[in-house]
C-alpha cells in the first residue's frame, strides 16, 4: 500500500507539474506552426526511389518512414532550425539542419556505403548533434547492434566492449558500466535523459533498467558535469527507449531469447501507437536463468536470477513540442555467490544456519534449477518521469522530471528468509530544466539548471551498512556552441552545490545474529546498544566546465580536441558507512572528513573516412585530486581484518573482510584505436584496441609499490571482427549478416596488490559468431527476425580482472589450486522476434 500510495502522489505530481508547465509555456500563436516537411528519397547512383527509409527529428522526437514510392511526410513540425536525419541500412546516413520557416519540401539522394560516418547523438547536447562534430568523445549503439548481441545478459553487458567501456560484474545479470577507469558514482546512467538512482555504491546489483526497453545507447567518455553535475566525473551512459511509431501506426512485436549457456529465457512484448500526435507505448518482460556454468567450476552455485519489468509512456506531440509521461517497474531477484566450497573436493557448498558451522555440498538438482535458494537478493525500482520540450520564441524549453522508489533488500538469513539483512529504500526526484536559444543567430545556446533530492531510510534489517539520509542537489550552467566554416567550437561552465544531512542511529546488540535499530529513548544507558552512526551534516560545492574543438579538414579527415574539468562531492557510503554489506562481503567503513574530487581531462581524436578505410586514434589523460578509494584494514599482525556483522572481531558468525576510503591524487591515461578496412561494400574487417592506465599518486610521500595502481582498471583490450552484410539477401531473406569475433585480453599485473584486494590476471582470448537476418513475406513485410550469437565458443576457462568473483572462494585454498570463480563458459544465444502491425489500412501519399 506504502507503494501504491507513493506512485500516486508522484503521478498526480508530475501530472500537475507537466500540465502547469505547458499552460506557462505556451507560445504565442505567431511563434508556431502546424507545418509539414516532405519529399522523396532515391539511391544516388542509380536514381531509384527507396521505400523504407527512416526520416526524423530527433530534437522534435518525430520520425516516419518512406512509402512504396520513396515519398515521406512529417506532420506537426514546430518552426525552427532542426537536424533531420535519413538513415536506411547499407546508406551512409544523411544528416541536414533544415531552417523550418523557410523550408518545407527537402529531396535526398542516398549513398550507398557501409560505412557509418553520420551518427546522430542526443546526450550532453545542447541539440541533436553528429558525433563527429562534437569535440566531446563520444560512442552509441543502435537497435541493429542490441539484437544481434543478444547473448548479453544486460543492457551494460551489450555496451562493455566499446573503445573505452567496460563492467565490473558479479555474475551474468549484475554489471555496473566503468569508462576509462572510472565507475560506481564516477558514471551517471540516464533513462531517457533521467538519472538513474538505486545505491550505486554497492557491489552486488546491477542497473535496475529492462534491457528489453532499451533501443539505443549513447556514451559519454570523459567528465561530463557540465550537463549532469555532480557522479558525471567518469562520464555517462544514457539508455533511450524506443522512439514514437510514425503517426497512423500501431506496432508492435513479440520476441525470446533463450541462452544454452545457463538456460536464459526472456520474452517481452512491445506495443506502440500514434494517432495524430498522441502517441503511446509499452513493453513488458520476463527473463530468468539457471546457476551459470563452465568447465573448471561447473555451474556456479548462487548466480541464477529472476526479473519481471513493465513500462508504459503516454504523450503528446504537436506544432508546440512534446510531453510525454513514463512509468515502469523493475523487480529483479537475484542469488547472492560467495564462492563457498568444500576444502576436499571444490564442490559449491551453502550456508544452512546463522550460526554457520556447518555447510553441505549443493546438490545437482539445486544447481541445475531455476528456484533462488534463500539467500538472495531482491530489488526493485519505480520509476515516474516526464520528458517534455515546448517551443518558445526562437528557442525552446526542455523540462525532465523523475520520481524513483528503490527498494533493495538482501536476505542473508537461511533459518529465517523473511528477514533482511540489508533493507535500503531510497526515494530520488530529479529535475532538469533548461532553455535552448541562439544568440545573434549563430551562436547555439544553453542555460539551465538540474539536480535532484534524496531521501534514504532503513527498513526493518540486520545489517547497516550506511545510514538514513537527505540529499539536496543544485547545479546552474550554460552551454555555447559555435560553428566557423570547418570548425567547431564548444564550451560550458557550471556550478554544483550537494548538501547531506544524515541522521544518528544505535544498534540493538541483543541478538548476536539480529541485531536490529534501537528506538528507544535512552540508547547510550541501555546495554547491548552502540552507535553505529553519528549525525552528519555537509555541504559540498566545486565548478566544473569544458572548451573544445573540431576542425573538419574535409569529409575525410577530422581533428577533435576538449579539456574538460569535472566534480564529484563523496557519496553517503564514502563519508558514513559503518556496516556490512551482506552481498558484497565487505563490512565498509565511511570517512566524514573527506574533500570533494575534482578532474582535470585532456582529449584528443582524428578520425579518417575513406572508400575503402575508416581509421581513429584517441587519447585522454585524467588527473584526478582527492580520488577516493576503498582499502582494507590491517590488524595488529599486519594481517587483513575480518569482523562479524557488528564490527567485531569474533571468530563466531558471518565474517566480512574490513574495508575503509582513503584519498589520494590519481592519474588515469590511455587510448583507443580503430581501423575498419572494407574492400567490398558488403564485407568488414573491423579492429579496435584500447588501453587504459591507472595510476595512484599519493599524497606527498613515495607510493609503495603495492599501492601504486588504482583498482578496476581493465587490461589491454583488442577486438577484430570479420562481418558480412547481405542487405538485398536472397529471395524471401534479407538483410542477412554473418561475423567471427576475436578478442584478446591482455595479462593484467598493474593492480592494487595491498593487502591482497587485487591479484594478477592472466590473459586470455575469445572467440564469438554470429548469423541471422530476416524472412519477408511476398509482399516484402518481415515477419520473423533471427539472430543467433555465440560466446566464448572454445569454452575457454578464464578470469576477468573486472569479476568480482574472481574473488570468491574459502578463506584458505589448496595449493596448486587458482582460487576464485571463472567466468561463463560456452554459450548460444537465440533470439526470435515477430513484429506486427495493428495500424488502419491507408493508401500511400
Amino acid at each position: 500500500m506504502k507503494i501504491i500510495k507513493r506512485l500516486s502522489i508522484a503521478i498526480y505530481t508530475l501530472l500537475f507539474i507537466t500540465v502547469a508547465t505547458k499552460a506557462i509555456a505556451k507560445a504565442p500563436p505567431e511563434d508556431t506552426g502546424n507545418g509539414t516537411l516532405k519529399g522523396t528519397v532515391t539511391d544516388k547512383a542509380g536514381g531509384i526511389t527507396m521505400p523504407g527509409v527512416t526520416v526524423s527529428i530527433p530534437d522534435l522526437r518525430i520520425g516516419t518512414a518512406t512509402n512504396s514510392k520513396g515519398q515521406y511526410i512529417l506532420n506537426h513540425v514546430s518552426k525552427g532550425v532542426y537536424l533531420v536525419t535519413f538513415t536506411f541500412v547499407g546508406y551512409t546516413t544523411y544528416t541536414e539542419k533544415v531552417d523550418f520557416s523557410k523550408t518545407s519540401e527537402l529531396d535526398v539522394q542516398l549513398n550507398a556505403s557501409s560505412i557509418e560516418t553520420s551518427e546522430v547523438v542526443v546526450t550532453g547536447v545542447s541539440r541533436a548533434t553528429e558525433i563527429k562534430r562534437d569535440p566531446v568523445p563520444m560512442a552509441a549503439i543502435n537497435k541493429t547492434f542490441i539484437d544481434q548481441h543478444s547473448a548479453s545478459g544486460n543492457v551494460i553487458d551489450e555496451i562493455a566492449n566499446l573503445p573505452g567501456v567496460s563492467a565490473v560484474t558479479t555474475g551474468p545479470n549484475i554489471s555496473k558500466p566503468f569508462i576509462h577507469g572510472l565507475g560506481y558514482n564516477r558514471v551517471v546512467t540516464l533513462e531517457d535523459g533521467i538519472r538513474q538512482e538505486g545505491q550505486q555504491w554497492g557491489d552486488e546489483h546491477g542497473i535496475e533498467v529492462d534491457q528489453n526497453s532499451i533501443d539505443r545507447v549513447e556514451v559519454i567518455k570523459g567528465p561530463a558535469s557540465l550537463s549532469y553535475g555532480s557522479d558525471a566525473i567518469g562520464g555517462v551512459v544514457n539508455l533511450l527507449t524506443p522512439p514514437p511509431v510514425p503517426d497512423g501506426k500501431i506496432l508492435g512485436d513479440v520476441q525470446g531469447v533463450y541462452g544454452t549457456n545457463n538456460g536464459l529465457i526472456n520474452g517481452s512484448f512491445r506495443l506502440q501507437g500514434n494517432n495524430n500526435g498522441l502517441v503511446w507505448g509499452t513493453v513488458i518482460s520476463d527473463k530468468e536463468a539457471k546457476d551459470y556454468q563452465n568447465q573448471h567450476d561447473g555451474r556456479v552455485y548462487a548466480t541464477n536470477f529472476k526479473e519481471k519489468d513493465a513500462r508504459a509512456m503516454i504523450g503528446l506531440n504537436k506544432s508546440w513540442g512534446y510531453s510525454y509521461l513514463n512509468a515502469s517497474i523493475f523487480d529483479d531477484e537475484q542469488a547472492i555467490p560467495d564462492g563457498s566450497r568444500d576444502s576436499l573436493t571444490r564442490q559449491f557448498t551453502k550456508q544452512i544456519t546463522d550460526a554457520d558451522t556447518y555447510r553441505p555440498v549443493v546438490p545437482a538438482s539445486e544447481l541445475n534449477s531455476y528456484d533462488l535458494p534463500v539467500l538472495h537478493q531482491h530489488v526493485q525500482l519505480y520509476r515516474i518521469y516526464d520528458n517534455s520540450n515546448f517551443i518558445i520564441g526562437n528557442g525552446n524549453l526542455i523540462v525532465n522530471l523523475g520520481y524513483q522508489y528503490s527498494h533493495r533488500r538482501e536476505f542473508t538469513h537461511p533459518e529465517d528468509a523473511d528477514i533482511p539483512g540489508l533493507n535500503l529504500q531510497l526515494t530520488t526526484y530529479t529535475y532538469d530544466v533548461k532553455y535552448n536559444f541562439n544568440i545573434a543567430k549563430t551562436y547555439e545556446t544553453t542555460i539551465g539548471v538540474n539536480g535532484m533530492y534524496q531521501n534514504n531510510t532503513l527498513g526493518y534489517s540486520t545489517d547497516f551498512p550506511i545510514p538514513a539520509y537527505h540529499q539536496f542537489d543544485i547545479g546552474p550552467f550554460f552551454v555555447v556552441k559555435k560553428s566557423f566554416g570547418k570548425l567547431d567550437l564548444s564550451g560550458g561552465a557550471r556550478y554544483d552545490t550537494r548538501s547531506f544531512t544524515g541522521k544518528a542511529a544505535y544498534i540493538d546488540n541483543s541478538n548476536q545474529y539480529f541485531p536490529t535499530l534501537y528506538t528507544g529513548a535512552n540508547p547510550t544507558t541501555t546495554p547491548n546498544v552502540t552507535q553505529q552512526f553519528s549525525a552528519l551534516s555537509k555541504t559540498f560545492s566545486g565548478a566544473s566546465g569544458s572548451f573544445g574543438a573540431t576542425y573538419n579538414f574535409s569529409d575525410k579527415f577530422l581533428l577533435k580536441g576538449n579539456i574538460a574539468r569535472g566534480f564529484r562531492a563523496p557519496s553517503i557510503a564514502e563519508l558514513s558507512a559503518n556496516g556490512p554489506d551482506p552481498g558484497s562481503q565487505i563490512y565498509h567503513v565511511g570517512n566524514s572528513d573527506f574533500k570533494p574530487e575534482f578532474s582535470v581531462q585532456e582529449d584528443l581524436g582524428a578520425f579518417l573516412t575513406l572508400p575503402n578505410i575508416s581509421a581513429s586514434v584517441e587519447v585522454f589523460n585524467n588527473d584526478i585530486q582527492n580520488y577516493i578509494f576503498q582499502e582494507q584494514i590491517l590488524d595488529a599482525n599486519g594481517n587483513p581484518e575480518y569482523v562479524n556483522s557488528s564490527g567485531q572481531v569474533n571468530p563466531n558468525g558471518q565474517q566480512y573482510a574490513k574495508f575503509t576510503y582513503v584519498q589520494s591524487k590519481a592519474r588515469i591515461n590511455g587510448g583507443e584505436v580503430s581501423l575498419d578496412i572494407h574492400p567490398v561494400s558488403w564485407l568488414h574487417f573491423e579492429n579496435e584496441l584500447t588501453l587504459t592506465y591507472g595510476q595512484n599518486l599519493g599524497t606527498g610521500s613515495k607510493v609503495p609499490d603495492s599501492l601504486k595502481y588504482l583498482p578496476f582498471i581493465p587490461p589491454l583490450h583488442t577486438h577484430s571482427e570479420l562481418r558480412g552484410t547481405l542487405n538485398k539477401g536472397f529471395g524471401s531473406f534479407k538483410q542477412l549478416y554473418a561475423f567471427v569475433g576475436f578478442d584478446h585480453y591482455d595479462a593484467q599485473n598493474r593492480f592494487f596488490a595491498a593487502y591482497g584486494t587485487e591479484t594478477y590476471t592472466a590473459g586470455y582470448n575469445l572467440l564469438s559468431a554470429g548469423i541471422g537476418g530476416n524472412l519477408n513475406n511476398a509482399a516484402g513485410k518481415t515477419v520473423v527476425k533471427l539472430f543467433i550469437e555465440g560466446t566464448n565458443l572454445a569454452n575457454v576457462n578464464y578470469q576477468s580482472n573486472m569479476s568480482r568473483l574472481k574473488y570468491f572462494d574459502n578463506a584458505v585454498v589448496p595449493a596448486g589450486v587458482q582460487p576464485g570463480i571463472f567466468n561463463m563458459g560456452r554459450n548460444i544465444s537465440f533470439k526470435v522476434v515477430v513484429p506486427f502491425d495493428l495500424s488502419p489500412h491507408a493508401k500511400d501519399m
